[in-house]
């Protein structure tokens, strides 16, 4: 079920929001105000720790004021970097543990790492409020994710509009969200998007990102790696940037190695390595499939590639770097 769907039953005292995807985390915060307006919380009062007057125990000076005049409250508390420190671990456990009345407190955050995750404030918002993690719509979920957005505004897509669809609003649902709400505007309810229709009205917005990239060649998928690769050309990215990125990621794979073959766990130098997001899974298989010399190899193939970036040596540095990811995906 939705996040959305479970605000029909009464509303919990607490609801944690966090997520890496921006849409559906400001998309779950709406559909949570608007609940409780529907169910008579008319007080709002909202929270950021990046406010410079911005203090821990103010919050508890708020929650302590709730039900003063009787009136259901809602209680916004944003943390954006994610981090909430030991005075705000403390203020959400309590806020937790013992939830003020007349008062609904919700709790916005971007993606929470593990360490944050295995909290006693994290576990007492599971344990006595809703936690929500807005998770990023993977390429297998995204024809289904269109589908059901066209559907929920009346209209509907065949097979080959929404393949087209999908590719060109991969990786950014803020754009695809966009492109649905434009769809419902040129066209009457119960319509079928067809290709050409598709083709004419949808931007080509797909976020072909370095980052995306990394995961793509880590995992061994060429295909995907050969693709992501030809739309950064045709985008016009620099290539000094994706080497720059492309040679961290290899030094990261020769450190993670190191460190398994010292007998060290992936979680141990997780931080330290910065293998968060996508990276965290496919670095560890990356690091097993190819080996030290060949990572060695591959960063002075990175040099090399520099040097015709600078106009030191002859060749063309896109299609060294192609090349190259080619090989490390092999």
């Amino acid at each position: 079920m939705a996040f959305s769907g479970s605000l029909n039953a009464p509303l919990k005292p607490l609801y944690l929001l966090h997520g890496e995807e921006d849409l559906l985390r400001i998309e779950a915060l709406d559909a949570l105000r608007a609940a409780t307006r529907e169910q008579g919380y008319l007080n709002r009062e909202r929270y950021s720790s990046e406010d410079p007057q911005f203090n821990w125990k103010d919050i508890l000076g708020a929650a302590a004021s709730s039900g003063l005049f009787a009136d259901l409250k809602l209680l916004e508390i944003h943390v954006p970097n994610g981090k909430p420190g030991k005075a705000g671990g403390d203020v959400l456990l309590e806020l937790a543990q013992n939830p003020p009345p007349d008062t609904l407190t919700v709790i916005v955050m971007p993606k929470l790492e593990r360490s944050q995750q295995q909290s006693k404030w994290f576990a007492a918002c599971a344990k006595n409020g809703t936690v929500y993690e807005a998770k990023p719509v993977g390429a297998a979920e995204l024809p289904a994710w269109i589908r059901r957005r066209l559907n929920a505004r009346d209209l509907d897509i065949d097979g080959e509009a929404l393949s087209l669809f999908a590719s060109r609003v991969e990786g950014n649902l803020l754009a695809a969200a966009q492109e649905i709400d434009k769809l419902a505007l040129l066209y009457p309810k119960g319509h079928l998007l067809t290709l050409a229709e598709a083709e004419n009205a949808v931007a080509n917005v797909a976020r072909f990102d370095v980052f995306q990239l990394s995961s793509a060649w880590m995992r061994g998928d060429i295909r995907r790696s050969a693709q992501l690769l030809e739309s950064l050309q045709a985008e016009g990215e620099e290539p000094v940037l994706l080497l720059w990125s492309l040679s961290e990621d290899i030094r990261t794979l020769i450190r993670l190695s190191a460190a398994l073959k010292q007998g060290r766990s992936v979680q141990s130098v997780r931080n330290e390595l910065r293998l968060w997001g996508d990276k965290q899974h496919s670095a560890p298989p990356a690091a097993a499939r190819i080996s030290p010399a060949r990572l060695t190899a591959a960063l002075q193939e990175c040099a090399r590639i520099d040097r015709q970036i600078k106009g030191a040596e002859d060749g063309d540095a896109w299609d060294g770097i192609k090349r190259l990811i080619a090989r490390l995906a092999a």
